[in-house]
C-alpha cells in the first residue's frame, strides 16, 4: 500500500471500467486524493478539471473493452491535454506487446494484472518523485517562461539564477564570455541568448577555434579574396562576414593564437575587418559570444591570452557549473534524455532501474552532460532489458566507487541521501520528511542547514 498521508493529498486519476477494481485502487491509494473515471470521455473531463500528476489507465476499455485501441487513445488524448503527467498502463497477460506500444507512445510505465498494490505503489510513487522534480524546473524556469534558456535543463536554484542573469542581458547587445567544463551546455546558453535577442531572426554562426588548423582559421575567421593563397579559386566570405546583424560565437576562444586574437581585437574595436590577401575594408555588425573550458586569467598570467581582449569579450561573464556540483540535475536530465532518446530511436525502454539511479547520482561526470548523453545512448542501444541498469550504463555501484571512503564520509554521504530521498518521497513537505526519517522537524531543519539543502 501507499505510504504515509501527506498534509496535502497528492492527486491521482484512476481510468477503471471495473467499479471493483476501482474501490480497491481507492483504498490502495488512501494517501492520494483519487479521482475515478470508467471511459474516455469522463476520463479527459476528470484531468481537464483536476490535472493530476499521475494517472493509471486501463487499456482495455469501453466501447473496445477486450482490445487496446480505446485505451491507446484515450492515453494520447490525456498526453495531449497533460504533456507532463505520468500515464502508468494497467493490462492483462496476453496485452503485454501492446502496453509496450503504448511506452513507445509515451505512457511512463506499465503493470500486468492482477494488481499487486505495493507494487504499483511503488511505480506510482516513483512517477509522482520523477513528476515533482521536473515541475520543480518547471517552476523555476516558468516565472519567465517567455526567457527560458531552451533545452538547458536544470531544478538546481543557483544555475537558475545563473541563468535568470543571462536572459537579463540578452537583449542587450554586449559582449558575452560563457566558461565552463566541456560538455556543460555553453552553446545550448550561446543560442539562447541569441534566441531572446533582438538578433534572433538574423544568423547565429559558430566557429570552433580549436577544431580548425591555425593557418586556416584566419581565413574562416574574415574570409579570403580570390588568389589570396594556394586553393584560394574564388572570393569567400568568413564567418564575421557571414554573422552581420546577427550572432558570432566564438566557441574554445582561449585556443586561439596570438596573432589572431590581435586581429579579433581589432575587428572588436573598430568592426571593420579585411578579407585575407584583400585592401577593401568591410563593415561588420555582429554580437560576439565567446566561450571557453580554460581559464583565462592563468593564459593572461602567462601570456598566451592577451588581457585586453579579455575585458572586450567578458563585457558579461556566464559561468556553468559542471554537472558533479548541480545536486540532482544529473537524474532529472537523465530521466529526459532517455524518455527523448528512447522515442527517436524507437526503443521500448520503461526508465533507469534504482541502481542505475544510484549510480547517476554518485558519478562525479568528468564529461558531464555530454557524458550523461552518451552513456544513456549507448544503453538504449545495447540493453537487454527494457530498464536501463548501471551496468548499460557502464557505471559501477556506488558500493564499488566508495571502497576506500572513511567511516565518516560513509555516515555524512548515507546521512545525506537519506535526507534527499525523504524529501523527494515527501514533495519537499518537512512533516512528512521528518516522519519518514523518524527525526523531529527541529532536527531536521538541523540537517538541511548541515547539508545545505533546501526543500
Amino acid at each position: 500500500m501507499v505510504r504515509s498521508t501527506p498534509v496535502t493529498k497528492r492527486k491521482l486519476l484512476i481510468v477503471e471500467d471495473d467499479a471493483g477494481l476501482q474501490r480497491q485502487l481507492r483504498w490502495a491509494f488512501e494517501a492520494y486524493e483519487v479521482f475515478t473515471a470508467s471511459d474516455r470521455a469522463s476520463a479527459l473531463e476528470a484531468a481537464a478539471v483536476e490535472r493530476p500528476p499521475v494517472v493509471v489507465l486501463d487499456l482495455g476499455l469501453p466501447p473496445d473493452a477486450d482490445g487496446p485501441s480505446e485505451g491507446l487513445a484515450t492515453l494520447e488524448a490525456l498526453l495531449d491535454l497533460l504533456p507532463d503527467s505520468k500515464v502508468i498502463i494497467s493490462t492483462g497477460q496476453s496485452d503485454r506487446d501492446h502496453a509496450v506500444q503504448a511506452v513507445a507512445s509515451g505512457a511512463y510505465d506499465f503493470y500486468q494484472k492482477p494488481v499487486d498494490a505495493d507494487i504499483l505503489g511503488l511505480i506510482v510513487d516513483r512517477a509522482y518523485q520523477l513528476w515533482s522534480l521536473e515541475e520543480e524546473h518547471r517552476r523555476l524556469s516558468g516565472s519567465r517562461a517567455d526567457r527560458h534558456i531552451a533545452g538547458f535543463l536544470t531544478a538546481n536554484a543557483k544555475v537558475e539564477a545563473v541563468l535568470d542573469r543571462v536572459c537579463d542581458v540578452a537583449d542587450s547587445n554586449m559582449s558575452v564570455l560563457i566558461y565552463g567544463e566541456s560538455g556543460t551546455g555553453k552553446e545550448l546558453v550561446a543560442r539562447g541568448i541569441h534566441a531572446l535577442g533582438a538578433r534572433k531572426d538574423q544568423a547565429f554562426v559558430a566557429i570552433n577555434c580549436a577544431a580548425i588548423p591555425d593557418q586556416l582559421l584566419e581565413s574562416e575567421l574574415f574570409g579570403h579574396e580570390k588568389g589570396a593563397f594556394t586553393g584560394a579559386v574564388k572570393t569567400t566570405a568568413g564567418k564575421v562576414e557571414m554573422a552581420d546583424r546577427g550572432t558570432l560565437f566564438l566557441d574554445e576562444i582561449g585556443d586561439l593564437s596570438l596573432p589572431l586574437q590581435a586581429k579579433l581585437l581589432r575587428f572588436l574595436q573598430e568592426r571593420v575587418i579585411e578579407r585575407v590577401g584583400g585592401r577593401r575594408p568591410i563593415t561588420v555588425d555582429v554580437r560576439v559570444i565567446s566561450a571557453t573550458n580554460q581559464s583565462l586569467s592563468e593564459g593572461i598570467a602567462s601570456g598566451d591570452f592577451r588581457e585586453d581582449l579579455y575585458y572586450r569579450l567578458s563585457e558579461f561573464a556566464v559561468p556553468i557549473p559542471p554537472l558533479r556540483e548541480r545536486g540532482q540535475d544529473a537524474m532529472v536530465i537523465a530521466n529526459q534524455v532517455l524518455r527523448d532518446m528512447a522515442r527517436e530511436l524507437h526503443r521500448p525502454v520503461r526508465g533507469l532501474s534504482d541502481d542505475a539511479l544510484a549510480a547517476i547520482a554518485a558519478h562525479t561526470w568528468p564529461g558531464n552532460v555530454r557524458e550523461l548523453q552518451n552513456r544513456i545512448k549507448r544503453a538504449l542501444v545495447t540493453a537487454k532489458r527494457r530498464t536501463i541498469t548501471a551496468v548499460d550504463l557502464e557505471l559501477a555501484a556506488p558500493s564499488e566507487k566508495l571502497a576506500h571512503e572513511t567511516l565518516q564520509e560513509a555516515r555524512a554521504r548515507a546521512e545525506r541521501r537519506s535526507i534527499e530521498n525523504a524529501l523527494a518521497i515527501s514533495g519537499g513537505n518537512i512533516s512528512n520528511a521528518a516522519r519518514i526519517l523518524k527525526v523531529s522537524r527541529p532536527k531536521l531543519y538541523d540537517l538541511l542547514h548541515i547539508y545545505d539543502l533546501k526543500p
